[in-house]
């Protein structure tokens, strides 16, 4: 085997100072509960998807049909549960300066979701993924802080649509008995102030 400078260049090999660090990044992970995203195991089988916008959906529809087992349907396939969703976003303002012009503002987003079966049994009650993100703000920089509002506002329908699939995976029944419920999520309280 040939090596320049303790390398082998060979490609035959991996050297043993590679196969330790690959060996201890593993387990510094396996340590921390990193744990990679597995195959969830929806009860329904066939979902259809009503409302939403088309970014929203998408996404939720790569999401459902890359990590299970689960397709999405339009309404009229016969589907097993019928996902309805609604979304809200709002702005407020956090903060002043000394002249009274705004510093700070709130976003807020806001997805609204209710899961029934193709039965008209309710398995999820009208439930709520309430978000919010700080952005700074200047007169002088209008356009570049839209453009900022339009990527937060994204990040948080993105972070809802992660939610949603592991709230979904909690229905393990499609004619679940009366213990078997799914309990409503809906916030209880008013959200923090965002950190800056």
């Amino acid at each position: 085997m040939r090596k320049t400078k303790g390398v082998d260049v060979t490609g035959k090999g991996v050297s043993r100072r590679s196969f330790l660090a690959l060996l201890g990044g593993a387990a510094a992970l396996s340590a921390c509960g990193f744990q990679l995203r597995g195959q969830q195991d929806y009860a329904f089988k066939r979902l259809a998807i009503s409302g939403g916008t088309p970014q929203m959906v998408a996404r939720l529809e790569r999401m459902v049909q890359g990590g299970s087992d689960t397709v999405i349907v339009k309404p009229w396939e016969k589907p097993d549960a019928t996902l309805n969703l609604s979304e809200g976003t709002g702005l407020s303002t956090l903060s002043l300066n000394s002249q009274g012009v705004v510093q700070e503002y709130e976003l807020v987003y806001n997805l609204n979701y209710s899961l029934y079966g193709n039965d008209g049994t309710l398995l999820i009650p009208p439930s709520v993924i309430a978000l919010n993100r700080a952005m700074t703000y200047s007169n002088q920089y209008t356009l570049a802080k839209s453009q900022e509002a339009t990527l937060l506002y994204n990040d948080m329908r993105n972070d809802a649509v992660d939610q949603l699939t592991r709230r979904l995976a909690v229905v393990r029944s499609l004619h679940p008995g009366p213990g078997e419920q799914t309990p409503g999520v809906a916030p209880r309280a008013p959200l923090p102030t965002p950190p800056l």
